[in-house]
């Protein structure tokens, strides 16, 4: 027997708050990865590192913001505190994995298709990861459609955040790639959840109420990453810099422009 399932108990609050978290973390993950292109930059891995906590962070957070508005009429839902961390480790290392791959490559279209993929793919997995860690009386089931519509919304929408981040300069840019970074999150985890059934163990237990969702574990967890979000958002608001960003420079130029910086200004000569 199917579970009733109701994945907005709170509304429209949830599902802004959480794209709102997507795209906190993703404002800096995305302007970290710019500056890291110069080939110059002895801080290059320092900065990929924070833009991705930064990134997964936000996207961690946007996964179980929306969850508090996850509810099955019928059971009760529990976390299991290991697999939701694993989440957290394994979306890290992908998303890692994909900002390193530009920031160390380039703004290539292999590089960032490379790279978007991989951070898509560590969006998903997020995602499949933390519903792993659902515990009720019952099984989800997912549509496959469902399933590959949502991977490949979020690999597509990594690929375009990052070339707008990394081949566009200017605030607008920017914002264009971080509402894109954070609706690709947000919209890839309702489209998943929106496939997604449960089948309850009991047949028995259609007939009652369940006992709600168990937010306690939750909330302890989401402190961390949300306190990092409020210091990265802090920094954006207080560092203009970081936020205006500066693509990678022009390589065919910056030879001439370091020749001229050396010879200095050309002096006329004195009779």
């Amino acid at each position: 027997m199917q579970g009733t399932v109701n994945g907005f108990s709170y509304g429209l609050v949830t599902p802004v708050v959480a794209f709102l978290m997507a795209c906190l973390g993703g404002a800096l993950g995305l302007r970290c990865t710019a500056p890291a292109l110069r080939k110059d930059a002895p801080w290059r891995p320092a900065v990929l590192a924070l833009g991705t906590i930064a990134i997964g962070c936000g996207v961690w957070t946007m996964h179980f913001v929306a969850m508090t508005g996850f509810s099955v009429d019928q059971v009760g839902i529990r976390y299991d505190a290991p697999t939701v961390f694993a989440s957290l480790g394994a979306g890290m290392v992908m998303i890692g994995a994909g900002l390193f791959v530009v920031g160390h490559r380039g703004a290539t279209r292999m590089a960032l298709a490379t790279g978007g993929t991989l951070t898509g793919l560590g969006m998903a997995s997020m995602h499949y990861l933390g519903m792993a860690g659902m515990r009720l009386q019952g099984r989800i089931e997912y549509s496959t459609v469902t399933v590959v519509a949502s991977v490949a919304v979020a690999v597509a929408a990594a690929v375009a955040a990052l070339y707008a981040t990394t081949r566009h300069r200017g605030v607008l840019a920017h914002l264009a790639a971080v509402a894109c970074l954070g609706g690709a999150a947000t919209g890839m985890h309702y489209l998943a959840m929106a496939g997604s059934h449960v089948r309850l163990a009991d047949p028995a237990a259609g007939s009652g109420a369940g006992d709600g969702t168990d937010l306690g574990p939750l909330l302890p967890m989401l402190a961390g990453p949300v306190a990092f979000l409020v210091l990265a958002g802090l920094v954006m608001v207080f560092e203009p810099q970081l936020l205006a960003g500066a693509a990678a420079p022009d390589r065919t130029t910056a030879p001439q422009a370091s020749l001229a910086r050396t010879r200095g200004p050309v002096r006329g000569g004195g009779g």
